[in-house]
């Protein structure tokens, strides 16, 4: 850091956001997981880290309201390329299965299925230990997908080292699907496995959600308050009443414990800003309303002990605006944790 400027253009061969940090230097180390095979509209998310990755040596570092987040080290590891392996074969088995609507009894599809569960428990494992050995050794693991699904092995990890976690999900659907299409490890079922699997997960407060199904509204009615969704055109509705977002996020923060995960599918944007992301919903969150969510968790004195983004798709002819959208709000993320545990400074 000594010959570091944080004004300066990002140096050729710098890390994530232009920064120097080894891994061991680092108080963040981003783990990329490039996989996205039970992904059931359009595709792209596998190649959303190396997207957020090189769109991170455009953001400024400095931050008006969160001050100097790199200055504890921001890292992100090198994908693993047994993942990228277990991605491209997973994908192929699965597209029969998602074009059938499911395997039905189609003994042939049924293998396929089974064979994508089997890959897709690989890399729920592989995260956890991954996330498990940082958590272990000092650090905050953030998880970079990828689809939805993966960042089961990481709430599995803050779980245990955390129980009673809060998790605040941001998103356009609520992923509460038990095994859609047949895929245990669904992206549109990452919660329903979350609270049915992982016992030290106390609550789930969902934002941004505005497409679900008739059974996953059942299962937020009947969960004793354990699931509280805070539904889109609710909050619009509430707003165009004359509710502010400054009183909706107090409400929606009231709901979280101490220690919050927090887990980002960036469709839970308006999608304008994240046009090529795999399932898009009109509607959604403004860049300034979940920044503005983000830091209600962290000045409440609530813990933001650790998150993921997913689902970031880079557009077709070098498109960067989704990878630029993601990175910037993946650094505004990362900075309100920080701020969290007091990590950093306000400027």
């Amino acid at each position: 850091m000594a010959h570091f400027d944080p004004d300066q253009a990002a140096a050729p061969g710098s890390g994530v956001f232009g920064l120097p940090f080894t891994e061991d230097e680092s108080a963040v180390v981003l783990v990329p997981v490039p996989f996205e095979a039970t992904t059931s509209y359009g595709a792209g998310a596998a190649d959303g880290p190396e997207a957020i990755r090189e769109a991170s040596a455009q953001v400024d570092l400095f931050d008006v309201e969160i001050g100097r987040p790199y200055e504890p080290g921001i890292f992100m590891l090198d994908e693993d390329p047994e993942i990228r392996a277990w991605n491209d074969e997973a994908k192929a088995l699965a597209a029969p299965v998602i074009e059938a609507g499911g395997a039905g009894d189609d003994a042939e599809l049924q293998a396929n299925l089974d064979r994508v569960n089997e890959r897709s428990a690989l890399v729920n494992e592989w995260v956890y230990e991954k996330c498990a050995s940082l958590l272990a050794a000092g650090k905050i693991p953030c998880v970079i997908g990828g689809d939805h699904a993966v960042p089961f092995g990481a709430i599995r990890a803050y779980a245990e080292r955390f129980p009673g976690l809060g998790i605040l999900h941001l998103d356009a659907h609520a992923d509460l699907r038990d095994a859609y299409e047949g895929f245990t490890w669904s992206h549109a079922s990452i919660f329903h496995n979350v609270m049915e699997r992982i016992p030290g997960v106390s609550k789930l407060v969902q934002v941004g959600i505005r497409d679900l199904g008739r059974a996953e509204h059942e299962y937020i009615r009947n969960s004793g308050g354990r699931v509280v969704t805070h539904f889109d055109q609710v909050l619009c509705d509430e707003r165009f009443g004359g509710a502010t977002w400054s009183a909706q996020v107090s409400r929606i923060v009231a709901d979280l414990p101490q220690h919050v995960y927090l887990s980002f599918d960036i469709d839970g944007l308006d999608p304008t800003l994240c046009p090529h992301t795999g399932t898009p919903v009109p509607g959604g969150l403004s860049f300034q309303q979940v920044c503005a969510l983000v830091a209600g968790v962290a000045r409440s004195g609530r813990t933001i002990v650790g998150l993921d983004l997913c689902e970031v798709a880079p557009g077709p002819d070098d498109d960067h605006w989704d990878g630029n959208v993601g990175a910037r709000l993946l650094y505004k993320m990362i900075g309100w944790m920080l701020r969290s545990h007091k990590r950093i400074e306000a400027p």
